[in-house]
C-alpha cells in the first residue's frame, strides 16, 4: 500500500479499540485515514477488520467537525450483521464460490465471472438480501482473496526429471570449478516490430500516453524479431542476437558463435571446453539433427569441446536464462512500443540489474534457410559422444572433422556384354568403337546434367553422386542400340528383348545418342541386310561367332 504500515495500525487499533465506544473508534479510524492520504481508507479498513464504508463514514464525521455526543450506543446495540440475521447466508455464498471442480454443477454461477456484484445478485435471487460490499466482507472473513492464475502445471513429467536436474547441476559445478565457461541459451518470445502495444507502464506526462496501433497486425516490412540469448553463468553477462529471419538451428548456433567471437574468447582465453544448458525443444532441441550438425562445425572452428545438457521436456521455466536475463529485458522495455530494430537492440543493451547484470545486443539480418535435412549417415559421421546418463539429453561434440562416410554401394546390374560390340554388328573395328564411346562420354554427361538442372528448376541436386538406381543401359549399350537401329533397321521391341529392358530405355537411347553422334561427326552407314526379327538378328550374330543370348530383365 505504498509504504503504509497496516501492520502497525492493526497493533494500535487492537490496543486502543477496547477502551473506545463505537463512534470513537469510527472517528479514530477516520482521522488515521485522513492522515494517510490516498488509499488511507482501504489501508485502515484492512488494519481494523471493518468495511471501507465504516472508515469513510468516520472520515466524513471528522471533516464535519460535529460536537461530541452526550451519549453513545450501548454495547451490542445496533443492526446485527448479515450472517447473524441470515444463518444460511454464508453456506449459500460458499456454494457459489467453490472452485469449479468442487462446486455445484447446477449452479448458474459456475460459468460466470464471480465478482462481488454478481454474487450479491445471485444470493438476492435465492432470497438472501445482501450487497456487494457485504459479500466482500464475508469472503475475506472466510479466508478468500482475489488471486490470478499461477503457471505451475507442467504436463506429464519424465521419471528422470529430478535426476537430470542433478546431473546438470553436477556438470555446471564441475565446469565452473575449473574456470571453464558455462552458458544458458534460449530464444526469447518473438516480438512485433512497430508501433504496437507493449505490456507494462512507464512514467509519462499526465494525459500524454504513447499512442500505438489498435490492432497487432505484423508490419510487412518490419515483421518480427527473434531475440536469441546467451547467458554466462559465471560472469553474470548476457548476449542477445536479435534475428530478423527464421529461428532455426543455424541461427541458434550462429548466435553462440557471435557470442564466443565477441565476448567468450576474450573472457575465457584459455578455455578448452564449453558447457551449454538448453531447453528440450525449439531451435536448440535435443531431437534436432541440424542443431548438432551446426554445433559440430562450431566446435571444429573454435577448437572447443562442446558439451550440451538439455532440461527435460516441460521444464523450460527452470532454464537460468529465463530468470537471469529474459525477465529483466521484459522489465526494461515494459510499456515501450518496439518501433524499430534500433530501439529493440538499444533497449536490450540498456538492461541492467542491482546484482551487476550487463547485456550486449546486436542485430542479425542474415537469412536462415528452413527445412534443412540431415541424413542418417551425416549424423553417424559427427564426432559426437553420448553420455552414459541419458545420451539423448547429454552429449559432447569434439573439435575434429566428421568421419568421411563410406562410398555408397552401387546398385547391382547385369554385366555389360563387351563382345556384342563386334565389327559385324557395329561396322567398325574394336579400337574405333572404343574411341567412339570415349568421345561420347563427356557430351553425354553434360546432356544429362543439363536435363536434370531443368527438371529441378535450377535448384541444387537432392541426391549425392552415384545415388539412386543405375541407368537401365550403359552408354556403350545405348550407343550399340542406336547403331543397330541405324544399320539394320532393327525394331525397338527386338532390341528391348535382347537387352532385357522395356521399350522406354530403347526409345530414350535412340533419342539421346543420335544427336550426340551428329555432334561428334560420326555417320552410321546402313547395312545391305535388314535384321527386323529376333531370329534374323541372332542368326547374323552367330554366323560371326557372337552369342546374342537375351539378358534377363532386372527385378524392380
Amino acid at each position: 500500500m505504498g509504504g503504509m504500515d497496516t501492520a502497525g495500525l492493526a497493533v494500535k487499533f487492537e490496543a486502543i479499540f477496547p477502551h473506545l465506544d463505537e463512534r470513537q473508534r469510527r472517528l479514530l479510524m477516520g482521522a488515521e485515514a485522513r492522515s494517510l492520504g490516498r488509499g488511507g481508507i482501504r489501508a485502515v479498513a484492512r488494519a481494523a477488520g471493518v468495511r471501507e464504508a465504516t472508515v469513510s463514514l468516520g472520515v466524513d464525521e471528522v471533516d464535519a467537525g460535529g460536537a461530541p455526543l452526550g451519549r453513545a450506543r450501548r454495547l451490542g446495540a445496533g443492526r446485527k450483521r448479515a450472517a447473524e440475521r441470515d444463518p444460511g447466508l454464508v453456506a449459500a455464498l460458499l456454494a457459489l464460490v467453490e472452485p469449479d471442480e468442487r462446486g455445484d454443477p447446477m449452479s448458474p454461477m459456475r460459468w460466470t465471472t464471480k465478482s462481488t456484484r454478481s454474487l450479491a445478485a445471485e444470493l438476492t435471487r435465492q432470497g438472501h438480501r445482501i450487497g456487494a460490499d457485504t459479500v466482500a466482507d464475508l469472503l475475506r472473513a472466510e479466508g478468500f482473496s482475489l488471486q490470478s492464475n499461477v503457471k505451475t502445471l507442467e504436463g506429464r513429467q519424465s521419471p528422470d526429471r529430478d535426476a537430470q536436474f542433478r546431473y546438470i547441476n553436477a556438470q555446471v559445478r564441475d565446469s565452473l570449478d575449473v574456470g571453464e565457461p558455462v552458458v544458458s541459451v534460449d530464444t526469447k518470445k518473438k516480438e512485433l516490430v512497430g508501433p504496437y502495444a507493449n505490456a507494462g507502464r512507464q512514467w509519462r506526462p499526465r494525459g500524454e500516453p504513447v499512442k500505438v496501433d489498435t490492432h497487432d497486425f505484423p508490419d510487412k516490412e518490419l515483421g518480427k524479431v527473434a531475440p536469441y540469448g546467451i547467458y554466462d553463468l559465471a560472469r553474470n553477462t548476457g548476449w542477445v542476437n536479435v534475428g530478423t529471419d527464421h529461428d532455426t538451428a543455424a541461427f541458434a548456433v550462429e548466435s553462440l558463435r557471435r557470442w564466443w567471437n565477441g565476448q567468450g574468447a576474450v573472457s575465457y582465453p584459455h578455455a578448452t571446453r564449453l558447457l551449454v544448458t538448453a531447453d528440450a525443444g525449439g531451435s536448440n532441441g535435443y531431437r534436432l539433427r541440424a542443431w548438432k550438425t551446426e554445433l559440430a562445425a562450431f566446435a571444429l572452428q573454435t577448437g572447443l569441446t562442446v558439451t550440451v545438457c538439455h532440461f527435460p521436456p516441460g521444464t523450460s521455466k527452470w532454464n537460468r536464462i529465463e530468470h537471469q536475463l529474459f525477465s529483466h529485458i521484459t522489465h526494461t522495455w515494459r510499456g515501450r512500443p518496439l518501433t524499430s530494430h534500433e530501439v529493440i537492440v538499444n533497449v536490450i543493451a540498456a538492461t541492467t540489474t542491482r546484482t551487476g547484470l550487463s547485456v550486449t545486443a546486436q542485430l542479425d539480418t542474415s537469412a536462415y534457410e528452413t527445412g534443412v535435412q540431415v541424413s542418417g549417415p551425416q549424423m553417424a559421421a559427427l564426432p559426437q559422444d553420448r553420455h552414459a546418463w541419458h545420451g539423448d539429453w547429454n552429449y559432447t561434440l569434439r573439435p575434429v572433422p566428421p568421419t568421411p562416410p563410406p562410398p555408397a554401394p552401387q546398385p547391382s546390374r547385369g554385366p555389360e556384354r563387351a563382345d556384342w560390340a563386334h565389327p559385324a554388328l557395329t561396322g567398325m573395328s574394336i579400337a574405333a568403337w572404343e574411341e567412339l564411346v570415349a568421345m561420347l562420354t563427356v557430351p553425354y554427361r553434360i546432356q544429362h546434367e543439363s536435363e536434370a538442372l531443368v527438371r529441378r528448376g535450377g535448384g541444387p541436386p537432392s541426391r549425392g553422386p552415384g545415388a539412386g538406381h543405375p541407368p537401365a543401359l550403359t552408354l556403350a549399350e545405348q550407343t550399340l542400340v542406336t547403331v543397330l537401329r541405324l544399320r539394320f533397321r532393327t525394331p525397338r521391341a527386338v532390341l528391348a528383348e535382347i537387352f532385357g529392358v522395356s521399350a522406354g530405355p530403347i526409345i530414350k537411347a535412340d533419342r539421346e545418342i543420335r544427336p550426340l553422334l551428329d555432334q561428334c561427326g560420326h555417320t552410321v552407314a546402313p547395312a545391305t541386310a535388314q535384321l527386323t526379327t529376333l531370329a534374323a538378328l541372332t542368326a547374323h550374330a552367330q554366323a560371326h561367332g557372337i552369342d546374342l543370348t537375351p539378358k534377363p530383365k532386372p527385378a524392380r
